[in-house]
């Protein structure tokens, strides 16, 4: 007999017709036109559990490792630092949450999260240990006061600068109004 699903009322019919003593089990598996086993499989369900069919609480599959706090826990983490490896990520959930997992487990998790790998794979592409040493060290060579000036924004807005705008602003206007007159 091919697989196909029985009901929960034509499975209860076959109980209390099988209690009842109303027909034989050879009778009842011809009549519904189930197997010898599936018949058997259903009368000790409802001898274990009162029931025909076999209730689940929802969740299909293995029981997750990380669950909605641990999750919460690696996405404040993320907020706060975006720049951490998986490693990184794998490291503090075993010293902080005790929780030892793979880092694809922690990367599935993070996806199934909403968690962007495009923003997190740039700011990885951009972290150069070697580089950041260079820089640190190219720039520790200049006191701070004078690296705080140093952005392009500040000097072109700075008041020197907009004196002299003002001062060729003011002379073009000048010589517009001369011209005019």
């Amino acid at each position: 007999m091919p697989y196909r699903k029985i009901s929960r009322d034509l499975k209860l019919a076959a109980m209390r017709m099988h209690e009842l003593g109303i027909l034989s089990v050879a009778q009842i598996i011809d009549c519904l036109q189930i197997s010898r086993r599936t018949f058997y499989r259903v009368l000790e369900l409802w001898n274990t559990t009162g029931d025909v069919i076999r209730h689940t609480n929802g969740v299909r599959g293995r029981p997750r490792l990380l669950n909605f706090d641990d999750i919460d826990y690696l996405n404040r983490i993320i907020k706060h630092r975006p720049d951490w490896f998986l490693d990184e990520l794998l490291s503090l959930l075993e010293t902080n949450r005790f929780i030892s997992a793979h880092f694809t487990t922690i990367h599935r998790e993070l996806v199934r999260a909403g968690v962007s790998t495009k923003k997190l794979k740039k700011i990885a592409a951009e972290r150069n240990e070697n580089i950041r040493a260079d820089y640190l060290r190219h720039i520790a060579q200049y006191p701070a006061d004078s690296v705080e000036g140093r952005c392009s924004k500040s000097t072109r807005h700075s008041p020197a600068r907009r004196e002299h705008w003002r001062g060729k602003v003011a002379s073009a206007g000048e010589a517009g109004e001369s011209k005019k007159q």
